[in-house]
């Protein structure tokens, strides 16, 4: 195999597997309810990540135009996650996430900060602009009472 082939495949393999790293960094699932969708969020979060998580979020809920609500699951996130964050973009980041999913008319749901978070998220002064639970559990049982909802059946 000549070097210009060999260096092409290579370079394909490092595009598909950009793109898995890509859908993975968001994973969005469906919740027991029908208009409610979890994103859980694992890992390290910096810029790039966020505009991908938005991106993708937003995209989604344009072509399910039935999304009412999203739950965004930081219980993935650890300290050691944190220890390269820059928290200004990350509050920036969320800012306006939240303010897009708002403007689409979707509930935005935040559950599972960890301590050192929510320190730099009130340190910048949005914690009142987002709902927060202590995790998803409390955040459907929310749904639930407060909506009067009921369980999507399958």
């Amino acid at each position: 195999m000549d070097n210009e082939k060999e260096i092409q495949q290579l370079k394909d393999k490092i595009a598909y597997y950009e793109l898995v790293i890509h859908e993975l960094s968001a994973p969005i699932i469906p919740s027991l309810f029908e208009d409610t969708i979890l994103v859980p969020i694992a890992g390290p979060i910096g810029h790039n990540r966020l505009k991908s998580i938005r991106n993708r979020v937003l995209d989604y809920c344009a072509d399910h135009r039935d999304t009412n609500c999203a739950i965004f699951d930081f219980t993935g996130v650890d300290i050691k996650d944190l220890e390269q964050l820059d928290f200004n973009t990350f509050t920036i980041g969320t800012s306006q996430l939240n303010a897009a999913m708002k403007l689409m008319g979707i509930r935005p749901i935040y559950v599972g900060f960890n301590i050192q978070l929510v320190r730099e998220i009130v340190r910048a002064g949005i914690h009142g602009e987002i709902e927060t639970y202590a995790n998803f559990n409390t955040a459907l049982t929310i749904l639930f009472n407060t909506n009067d909802k009921s369980l999507h059946s399958t």
